[in-house]
């Protein structure tokens, strides 16, 4: 059982960790104020968030486990969350507003994408990548259709990565691996099972989605996802970094990762091996708009809106085109987690939209299996 820290023992670990952060300055140990806003009348008269318990769970940051986080809750009744710091070192109260790396989110846009594109008849959704991107595979592999990557059942293997942890990644943090890399790495091991067979979530499948979107458009896929979806939505602050560029730029709370027990700061990382699978930045507004005009069906039309609300028939599967099925508290809710060193996201709602939720924690531990943070931080939306 991990044990958090007692403020005290926060407070020189928070101290004892500027070794290992680049620029020196006093931690700030101390919780900083946090604001908790409801937008709607009584709960009881509403059917609104659980205020209370919502309050509680941005309460005392920052802490061991999280330095900021933000959420936004809507549906039946609203309310926003703000709480943590900005920078550890000058216990700077976090941005509301701040840009952060949105992760494995990035998926829910890949698929918003191809999903149009289906819907305009340029691609087949049974069509193969054999046929759109010929050469791509070789001979070893029987035919992948563009459904099966949409839904992680493609049989495609783990491409490398620069680090399997945040430990093993921070000394590379700077490098380049690009995508092409990626999936020819992935390639070259051949396939992992029948296409259509298992559900296996893994980046590649969206890799090889991020290039069929640029083969088809004979486009880049940012630019494809700024004209698609982020400049008809609004989505003024959600941008990808320009090729190996590690930086957020713009307002942004910095995030952290506990490193051979040091805080320290990675917030200045090359994404550009993770692309069309995980390189968005964006904030809790603007992918709460997004989420919001998904769901309402103002992003992809139908049918193709239901591929994404329709989990393949594969023993042990949750996901459909990229969202996820999960069930809390009776209520059947579909989401996308993301998580990048020093920064959780999650988007999630149910169908109907009556609660959605919205959170960017700069968790300590981003990248373990995120339960802690999501009991934390997510479960308490869907309490009523």
């Amino acid at each position: 059982m991990q044990i958090r820290p007692t403020a005290v023992a926060l407070a020189a670990a928070l101290t004892l960790s500027l070794t290992a952060l680049p620029l020196a300055g006093t931690a700030a140990a101390h919780s900083a104020p946090s604001s908790c806003t409801a937008q709607a009348g009584p709960p009881s008269a509403t059917g609104g968030p659980d205020t209370e318990a919502l309050c509680a769970a941005i309460a005392g940051l920052p802490d061991h486990d999280a330095t900021a986080a933000l959420l936004r809750v809507g549906g039946k009744g609203s309310w926003r969350g703000v709480a943590g710091v900005r920078d550890v070192r000058s216990g700077a109260p976090a941005l509301e507003h701040a840009r952060f790396r949105a992760g494995s989110v990035t998926k829910v846009v890949t698929a918003a994408i191809v999903l149009q594109l289906a819907a305009e008849r340029r691609i087949s959704l049974d069509g193969t990548v054999q046929q759109y991107l010929p050469g791509l595979l070789t001979k070893d592999f029987r035919p992948i259709t563009v459904r099966q990557l949409l839904t992680y059942t493609s049989g495609l293997q783990s491409g490398p990565s620069l680090g399997d942890t945040v430990e093993d990644g921070y000394p590379h943090r700077f490098e380049t691996l690009t995508p092409q890399q990626v999936v020819a790495a992935s390639v070259a091991l051949g396939p992992g099972y029948e296409p259509g067979t298992q559900q296996n979530y893994d980046n590649i499948h969206y890799t090889v989605l991020g290039m069929l979107i640029e083969k088809i458009t004979g486009d880049s896929y940012a630019h494809q996802a700024a004209v698609r979806i982020f400049r008809p939505l609004g989505m003024r602050d959600t941008s990808f970094p320009h090729g190996a560029d590690p930086r957020i730029h713009g307002p942004h709370n910095r995030g952290y990762d506990w490193i051979d027990g040091k805080l320290v700061d990675v917030t200045d990382w090359n994404m550009s091996d993770r692309w069309a699978a995980g390189d968005m930045i964006s904030t809790t507004k603007d992918l709460e708009r997004f989420l919001v005009a998904l769901f309402r069906g103002r992003v992809v039309p139908e049918p193709q809106l239901k591929e994404m609300f329709t989990v393949p028939k594969v023993p042990g599967a949750t996901y459909a085109a990229a969202l996820e099925r999960f069930e809390l508290n009776g209520k059947v809710i579909w989401g996308k987690t993301g998580s990048r060193p020093g920064y959780s996201t999650v988007i999630a709602a149910t169908r109907d939209l009556s609660r959605t939720l919205v959170y960017s924690v700069n968790s300590t531990d981003a990248k373990n299996d995120g339960l802690t943070v999501a009991k934390r931080f997510a479960f308490p939306a869907f309490n009523r």
